[in-house]
Order: structure tokens, then sequence, then C-alpha cells
């Protein structure tokens, strides 16, 4: 470059960086504040770290069709992915809680009989719960899915942003919903299974969903 000439970027350019200075403010406090929500409503680290790791296998759906469509990192596509973070947390603490109150009746049933809570028991209530789960689980993947999927076809002022909003959210909630019911149950037998082996699981009463 010719003296006291200089080259550099503009446009939507500066505006990416400028959101990205942001986004690695509001992504990691948004992270902190479901993980404290979370802490909140169950009062136990375990559960909360549970519902905290689901959430990458959440968003592999979203990055899955993400790569499918061909669609690159923006600041709508973050906003999609905070979006069904949010949303993947709720169903795991709702699977949760299914899961806690279907062990909470077992337990009840063992002390009943007079004898102590034992794996075949843990195993049937986990059965019991995810059971329970897979029609309210599905009620709201269709119903998200549903809502969202008109956007993907939409064309228009907007639509283009609308679609790398909607794009995470149609897929992960794919993947969320095989998380959901495969993957929180069997990490939620292991943990409960752990403590069984170390001693009689703790009673407690059922934990109370948020409205």
């Amino acid at each position: 470059m010719p003296k006291c000439y200089w080259l550099g970027w503009s446009g939507q350019f500066e505006y990416l960086e400028r959101a990205k200075q942001r986004l690695a403010l509001v992504v990691p406090l948004t992270l902190a504040l479901i993980f404290l929500l979370l802490y909140l409503n169950f009062r136990r680290l375990t559960e909360t770290l549970i519902v905290m790791l689901s959430l990458p296998f959440a968003m592999v759906g979203g990055i899955w069709l993400m790569w499918f469509m061909g669609f690159n990192l923006s600041v709508a596509v973050a906003v999609g992915f905070i979006a069904l973070a949010g949303v993947a947390a709720e169903t795991g603490v709702i699977m949760l809680i299914y899961l806690d109150h279907a062990l909470e009746e077992a337990r009840t049933a063992a002390r009943e009989s007079g004898r102590s809570l034992t794996r075949a028991d843990l195993h049937s209530a986990i059965m019991v719960g995810a059971v329970e789960r897979v029609r309210p689980k599905m009620m709201t993947v269709v119903a998200i899915t549903a809502g969202l999927m008109p956007i993907l076809w939409a064309d228009g002022t907007g639509s283009e942003v609308m679609q790398r909003i909607a794009v995470p959210m149609i897929g992960g909630m794919v993947s969320s919903t095989l998380l959901t019911l495969i993957v929180i149950p069997a990490v939620y037998g292991s943990v409960k299974g752990w403590r069984m082996g170390r001693g009689p699981l703790r009673e407690g009463a059922p934990e109370r969903m948020a409205a």
C-alpha cells in the first residue's frame, strides 16, 4: 500500500465484530443464570449438573441442521442457540421432576412393604418416569417445530434473519428429544445407582414444578 493509505473491513463485518464482543458477555451470563435457576429449583448440585451437561447434546442437532442448510455462525444463529438452551434446560428439568416423583413413589412402596429400595425398584421407577414424559415431550417438540417450520420456506424482508434463528431451534429439538428421553434417564439412573452403592438413597420430598 502507498504511504498514508490503509485498508480495513467495514459494513456487516464491523457489526459482527461488535456483536461478538457483546455475545462474549451475554452467553456466559445466560449459562450462569440458567445454572442458578436450576440450582434454586432442585437445591442439589447433582441434578443441576445433569441438566447443564445435557445442553451441549441438545445443541448438536442445531449444529447439524445449520451445516446442512449452509448457514454460517452469525448473531441470529447465536440467538437461536440461546433460545434452544433455554428450552432444552426446561425439558430436562421436567424430565427430572417426573423421575423424582416416580422414585419417591417407589421409595414409599418399598417402605410400606417393610424393605429397602433396591436397584430393581430404581430401574422400574426410572422406566415409569421416562415413559410418562414421552407424551408431553412429543407435544412440546411438535408444537415448536410446527411453529418454526414455515419460517424455513418464508421469503421477503427479514426472512434470512428469521431462518437463522429458527434453524438451531428446529435441529436442536430433534436431538433434545433423544437426549431427554434416553440420555437423561440413563445418567439419572447411574447417579442414583452409584449413591445406592455408597448407602441408602436420601429421602426427600418430590421436586416442585415451576409455574
